[in-house]
C-alpha cells in the first residue's frame, strides 16, 4: 500500500483507536500456490496483543497455502467515500477541471500465520473471540466436552496471526488547505450516502489534529 507522507498515521495510537472503535472485519490474503492466484477470505478478527485471532471452516481453501507459506496480510478498510471532481477544483479553475479522488482509512497487518488445531487451544481462541464480540457472556460454555461448541470444534481450525509490521493510511486530503478540507467534510455530511458521515468525521478529526499541512 502506497502511503503519501500526509496520509500516514500520526502515531500508533491513531490506527489502534480506529481498529478498537469497531473496525474488526477485514480481508485475509494468503499467497497462492505456484501458478495460482492469491486466496482472500473476508472474516471477523480479534486483536489480542501483538496477534490477530481468527477461525475458519476446515474446508476453507486457505490452509494448504498457509502451510506452504505462512506470510500473510490482513487488511481492514473503512470510512471511505468517493469525492467528485468539482468538490476538489481550485478556486480559480472551472469545477469540471477538479480531479476526483477516494477518501478512506486502511490498516494492513503483515503477519506470520500459525495454525491452531489442538482442541483445547481452539476452544480458548473461541473464548477470546466471544469475549470481544459477546462481552455479556450470553452464550453457552465453550468447552471441548460440552455441546454445542464441543461437537463443532473439529469442523474449524484456528489462526493466530503474529503481527510483524503495520501499515496505516488515512487518506483525507490532509495536504489541501484547511478551508478546502472543511468544505468537503460539510459536503459529505450533507450528501449522506453510504459511509459519507463517518468519512467526514475522520476528515474533521484529522483536521483538528493536523491543522494546515506542514511537510
Amino acid at each position: 500500500m502506497f502511503i503519501q507522507p500526509w496520509d500516514a498515521a500520526l502515531d500508533e495510537a491513531e490506527w489502534q483507536t480506529w481498529i478498537a472503535e469497531g473496525h474488526d472485519f477485514g480481508l485475509l490474503s494468503v499467497n497462492g500456490l505456484l501458478g495460482h492466484a492469491p486466496t482472500t477470505v473476508p472474516t471477523h478478527f480479534v486483536p489480542d496483543g501483538n496477534q490477530l485471532l481468527i477461525h475458519l471452516a476446515r474446508p476453507n481453501p486457505v490452509w494448504e497455502s498457509i502451510e506452504y507459506d505462512p506470510n500473510v496480510t490482513f487488511s481492514v478498510i473503512g470510512d471511505y467515500a468517493f469525492v467528485p471532481g468539482p468538490w476538489r477544483a481550485k478556486p480559480d479553475t472551472p469545477p469540471t477541471e477538479g480531479v476526483p479522488t477516494s477518501y478512506y482509512a486502511a490498516v494492513q497487518f503483515i503477519c506470520q500465520a500459525h495454525i491452531v488445531d489442538e482442541p483445547d487451544a481452539k476452544a480458548e481462541l473461541l473464548r477470546r473471540q466471544m469475549a470481544h464480540f459477546q462481552p455479556d457472556g450470553d452464550h453457552a460454555p465453550i468447552e471441548v466436552d460440552q455441546a454445542p461448541y464441543g461437537r463443532m470444534l473439529p469442523g474449524i481450525r484456528g489462526l493466530t496471526l503474529e503481527v510483524t509490521e503495520v501499515r496505516a493510511k488515512f487518506k483525507y486530503d490532509d495536504h489541501k488547505p484547511v478551508e478546502h478540507r472543511a468544505t468537503v467534510a460539510d459536503r459529505l455530511t450533507d450528501r449522506k450516502q453510504a459511509l459519507d458521515e463517518p468519512t467526514a468525521r475522520q476528515q474533521r478529526r484529522r483536521l483538528d489534529r493536523i491543522g494546515p499541512w506542514k511537510p
